[in-house]
C-alpha cells in the first residue's frame, strides 16, 4: 500500500511568509550595536505558515 503525500504547507495569507520583521528603534547603544525590536505576525505568530482546516466529513475516510 502506498502512502499517502502530506500537502505542501500553506503560506500564511497576511505575512506572505515573512513571519518576522526586525525593527530599528533609531541610534545604537554604547557598544555601537543598532537596538531593534522583533515584530511577529499576529496570524502565524512568527512561523510564516497558516494552518490547514481539515473538513470534518472529508476526514472520515
Amino acid at each position: 500500500m502506498t502512502a499517502h503525500p502530506t500537502p505542501p504547507p500553506r503560506i500564511c495569507p497576511n505575512c506572505d511568509g515573512f513571519a518576522s520583521a526586525a525593527i530599528t528603534l533609531g541610534g545604537r547603544d554604547r557598544h555601537g550595536h543598532l537596538r531593534t525590536l522583533t515584530a511577529h505576525c499576529p496570524a502565524c505568530h512568527g512561523t510564516g505558515l497558516a494552518r490547514t482546516r481539515r473538513n470534518r466529513e472529508s476526514a472520515r475516510a
